[in-house]
């Protein structure tokens, strides 16, 4: 196994999400130095030029040479002193076999498959892909991530649920993070259809051999089969709380639009929408009842400028591809006086139904002159709406 795709491994293991030196490292000195480095193998001299490189990098944030170098040692010092206790831990090609054994793979950037959207993440895009599942990951301009409440309404699972089928079949990945609620219901749905796509994908927490939660294990075993379950994390990394918010960032940058169904004032899935917003992704939200709390952080979101989706072709029109999924205008009955003027309404709601009224007690009823009445009664008879009988004028049936 080539020694970069190990370098990368181990690094997953060793950095938590977000370690802003560890990834400032990789980015200097590539995956195999920098994990030499923070395993702390390196000497003296390496250590000096090593500061005074990452000290250049942050010469953005202004100050001396000599303070940014200094800066940079301290900073140094204390990674290695929070990574110290993990490296004597490090078995990549454990970990590599051990996803293997589930049917998994290590995908690097440095792969075909590597999903492109994660490169707008810049500093912050994973290391690596723990990945399970056969086909390849797909094209973010394909994806969609369909988020929300855990503590979902009826009303709010169903729509997901239309949703995400609704998607699937268009030949669109559904792509959330595999928790109760919206994302399961989301998940579910999907593999429901039959499209041409992978039909879902569930990014988690945890490492990609964990079920979590455990309530949905044969959702997720399903997703294993059949779409894909991702992690940025090692086999047997535990989900914890930071994890969760850390994990938004992928589902925002995998995905072409992010669509939140039902969000609490202060839910997590707005975190998913705010780094798509960040990222330059399509954001939408499904409104709600103005009474329901599940629904308060959605319309928050519209308020901001989130765009209003009601189904699946509403969305899929977002990200379609030029001439496809144009959503048709929604056809009512007509009726007889729609288009009517102003005046001819005021004629004809002033009309009675069964006998006939002359023009001089029309236009006191109606608030207008004789003359307005009479040209008014005229354009009503040519549209079929009014027509003379005995004593005057009256609606005819169809009015």
């Amino acid at each position: 196994m080539d020694q970069t795709r190990l370098a990368r491994a181990a690094l997953s293991r060793l950095f938590e999400p977000l370690d802003a030196m560890g990834t400032l490292l990789v980015e200097a000195l590539g995956p195999q130095d920098a994990l030499r480095i923070a395993c702390g193998r390196a000497t003296a001299e390496e250590m000096t030029s090593l500061a005074r490189v990452l000290g250049e990098a942050a010469g953005t944030r202004g100050g001396s040479t000599g303070e940014r170098t200094g800066n940079a040692v301290g900073t140094m010092s204390a990674a290695l002193e929070r990574w110290r206790p993990r490296v004597e831990h490090l078995a990549p090609e454990r970990d590599v076999e051990s996803i293997a054994r589930f049917g998994g793979r290590l995908v690097i950037p440095e792969d075909p498959e590597w999903p492109e959207g994660l490169v707008d993440l810049g500093a912050e895009a994973p290391l690596c892909l723990w990945v399970r599942g056969e086909e390849p990951l797909p094209h973010y301009e394909r994806t969609v991530a369909i988020v929300g409440s855990r503590d979902a309404t009826g009303y709010g699972l169903s729509v997901a649920g239309e949703l995400a089928r609704g998607l699937a079949d268009q030949g669109l990945t559904v792509i959330s993070g595999g928790a109760y609620g919206i994302d399961g219901q989301a998940h579910r749905a999907a593999l429901t259809s039959s499209g041409p796509a992978v039909p879902t994908v569930a990014v988690l927490a945890g490492g990609a051999d964990r079920y979590y939660p455990s309530g949905n294990e044969d959702l997720l075993r399903e997703i294993a089969k059949r779409g894909h379950l991702v992690s940025e994390l090692p086999p047997g990394a535990s989900p914890s709380k930071h994890r969760f918010l850390k994990r938004n960032r992928l589902i925002a940058a995998m995905s072409a639009l992010t669509i939140v169904v039902e969000a609490r004032w202060r839910s997590g899935a707005l975190s998913t929408a705010r780094r798509a917003v960040d990222l330059g992704r399509h954001v939408a939200a499904v409104p709600g009842s103005v009474y329901s709390a599940n629904s308060a952080g959605c319309h928050r979101l519209l308020r901001d400028g989130a765009t209003c989706v009601t189904e699946a072709k509403e969305a899929y029109e977002l990200i379609r591809q030029a001439g496809e999924g144009l959503v048709e205008d929604r056809t009512v009955p007509v009726k007889p006086h729609d288009g009517l003027s102003l005046v001819d309404l005021m004629v004809l709601d002033a009309l009675p139904v069964r006998r006939g009224a002359e023009i001089g007690h029309l236009a006191v009823v109606a608030g207008l002159s004789e003359a307005e009445t009479r040209a008014g009664l005229g354009r009503l008879s040519l549209s079929g709406l009014a027509e003379r009988v005995e004593g005057g004028w009256r609606r005819t049936q169809d009015a």
